[in-house]
């Protein structure tokens, strides 16, 4: 095996990934103050393709060098806006159809590996949000009574959740998955 050189490597230009056609998902990080974590997003979000970024009450925005740092750049092509509310944001979004999915454990949730089977049942053809809550205190409680699923990825060891950010991918790389088949 021999790996990829920097120049087998080398990707589009941010105005050609702006253009490219998006994941019908956004990633809302609802209250995330890290700066690490949301740049880490930002990245995942730009190697997916989703469609927007909304950092809502104290999660970090950019300009930051944290996020810059973790993002690598990721803040210049994915498309991101800051809301102050989510609880607002995530019930204007409900209202046009879009599908509200968080990460969170809650009682009836469903484990992420049978998300392929909720997405043919009532996700197909419809736009998404996937809310990821405050590293402490998870996804307002608000959002989650707005849900219309609740996506838990399953936990074997001593902990009981991972970083937000790593959560993030996660659940992103699964629903990536559905859509493209």
């Amino acid at each position: 095996m021999k790996k990829k050189n920097i120049i087998e490597l080398t990707r589009i230009s941010c105005d050609d990934y702006r253009r490219l056609d998006k994941l019908p998902l956004r990633l809302m990080a609802d209250n995330v103050r890290s700066a690490s974590n949301i740049g880490a997003m930002l990245r995942t979000s730009d190697a997916f393709k989703v469609k927007e970024v909304v950092m809502a009450g104290i999660s970090a925005v950019p300009p930051s060098p944290e996020i810059s740092k973790s993002s690598l750049g990721a803040e210049d092509s994915v498309a991101w806006r800051h809301v102050e509310d989510a609880c607002t944001e995530v019930a204007r979004l409900k209202a046009k159809g879009v599908l509200v999915i968080v990460l969170e454990q809650i009682h009836d949730s469903v484990s992420l590996q049978d998300f392929a089977d909720v997405y043919a049942r009532i996700g197909e053809g419809r736009e998404m949000l996937l809310v990821v809550g405050n590293e402490v205190n998870g996804v307002d409680q608000r959002i989650v009574d707005m849900a219309d699923v609740a996506l838990e990825i399953p936990m074997h060891g001593i902990k009981h959740s991972l970083n937000v950010s790593v959560s993030a991918g996660i659940a992103l790389w699964e629903i990536y998955k559905c859509v493209n088949g």
